[in-house]
């Protein structure tokens, strides 16, 4: 047995807990779950369904673990491990599956499609076989935090330049992006980018937020990788830095991944976790519903679509504040259908947004989101997540949707200046005089 197989087989073993143990051995080969699946929608291959890819682990799995897979492997279809089988399975996890568990959701016996696929992740990240800018860009999110002090400067600058954008936005020369701010309510981690800063800082200030920007994004690629050390080190520059400045709450951007790492796993990660995590899309919900913020939906007058991003919709649970948003900001809103924890992915999440080659498979399992969008006749489709946002931008120059792609937030603050511009160009109320103060 060679060095990467062992290395591969001893991560694999690391994960087989009870949970992986019955999403293996529970399948009844019944093959709903390929209709569930938006690879196998798009490409109606046998091997494009959830039930073949997991076959492929079980093979090795029953070759070690079955008491006839080790006698006679041939009987239940039992084989070791090879080189050749690492190179089918990683473009069989990291390739041809998003891990959004809609399968898992239409499967009568419940298995864990995803969760299996997560093991295969890890098994080869650990054997070296893992896509190169997956594992690129985990390591440059920890090397920022080893070299603090080289990046800070250059961050604090190019928040200078995004206060002054928000200064002209909201009117307010007083108007600030505060960083590393000790005692403030709020953490905001954002994503690399200023569109994931701006529109949050403009709906901060909107409500009087005590806030402090994050000196960290909120990607975490060592979770795509299923990297159990590369993701807690990813995560805990947040933790750490949230403990530090004493805040009460973590509120992340747009990111359907950061907020399933963050608010379901780390809180089991770490012994001290004393603050509230939530996404910027259950803020915006909250002071929507509590009118805290005016808005003009005609200032979004174009018919739009929501796209439920899968880790926060189906996995994480946020369903309703996005529509909540959506109905109180734009004009027209149109369902998808299917939608909420029944919509289909993107095609573009658990990292096979950032690997270049394999552009051609997320524009083909792409396919089942086109239809979806071309049904609903929006112009614009709105997006909670920053790789379902890409994916669908690439979607749309691929298959010539002609829509606009926007972040939920990008529509709230539309919506929030066009109402304070109505109020600052409303005439004034006219001063009503009684007839006993005129004589």
């Amino acid at each position: 047995m060679s060095e990467r197989i062992q290395q591969a087989l001893t991560a694999f073993e690391k994960s087989l807990d009870r949970r992986l143990l019955a999403a293996l051995e529970v399948c009844a080969r019944c093959g709903i779950c390929a209709e569930s699946c938006h690879v196998f929608a798009a490409e109606p291959d046998f091997r494009n369904a959830p039930a073949a890819k997991a076959e492929a682990v079980r093979r090795f799995y029953r070759r070690l673990h079955d008491p006839i897979g080790r006698l006679f492997p041939w009987w239940v279809g039992a084989k070791d491990l090879t080189e050749a089988d690492l190179e089918e399975l990683a473009e069989i996890a990291f390739g041809a599956c998003t891990l959004c568990r809609r399968c898992t959701m239409n499967c009568p016996m419940g298995v864990d499609t995803a969760l299996i696929m997560r093991a295969t992740r890890a098994m080869l990240t650990a054997a070296g076989k893992a896509p190169e800018m997956l594992t690129q860009l985990a390591d440059a999110a920890i090397a920022r935090e080893e070299n603090l002090e080289f990046f800070r400067e250059f961050y604090i600058d190019q928040i200078r330049e995004l206060e002054r954008e928000l200064q002209e936005q909201t009117g307010d020369p007083d108007a600030r992006i505060p960083v590393e701010k000790a005692g403030a309510e709020i953490l905001y981690v954002a994503l690399s980018g200023a569109h994931t800063i701006l529109p949050a800082a403009v709906l901060f200030h909107a409500v009087g937020a005590d806030w402090t920007l994050s000196m960290f994004e909120a990607a975490n690629y060592g979770y795509f990788l299923a990297d159990l050390q590369r993701a807690r080190a990813i995560a805990r520059r947040i933790v750490d830095e949230a403990r530090r400045l004493g805040v009460k709450e973590i509120i992340l951007a747009e990111c359907g991944h950061a907020y399933t790492v963050l608010r379901w796993e780390a809180p089991n990660w770490f012994e001290d976790f004393p603050f509230r995590v939530r996404s910027i899309i259950e803020a915006a919900a909250e002071w929507i519903q509590q009118g805290r913020l005016p808005l003009d939906p005609s200032a979004n007058p174009e018919p739009v679509t929501y796209h439920d991003s899968c880790n926060l919709g189906r996995n994480g649970g946020l369903l309703e504040e996005p529509r909540i948003i959506l109905r109180a900001v734009v004009q027209d809103f149109r369902e998808m259908s299917p939608n909420r924890a029944e919509n289909f992915c993107c095609g573009g999440g658990a990292g096979l947004v950032a690997v270049p080659e394999w552009y051609e498979k997320r524009m083909r399992a792409g396919r089942r989101k086109v239809e979806q969008i071309r049904q609903t006749g929006a112009r614009i489709v709105a997006a909670s997540c920053d790789n379902c946002r890409l994916q669908l931008g690439d979607l749309n120059d691929y298959y010539g949707l002609g829509i606009r792609v926007s972040g939920l937030i990008d529509l709230v603050v539309n919506a929030y200046l066009a109402a304070r511009r109505m109020k600052a160009t409303a005439p004034a109320a006219p001063v009503r005089v009684s007839v006993q103060e005129l004589i």
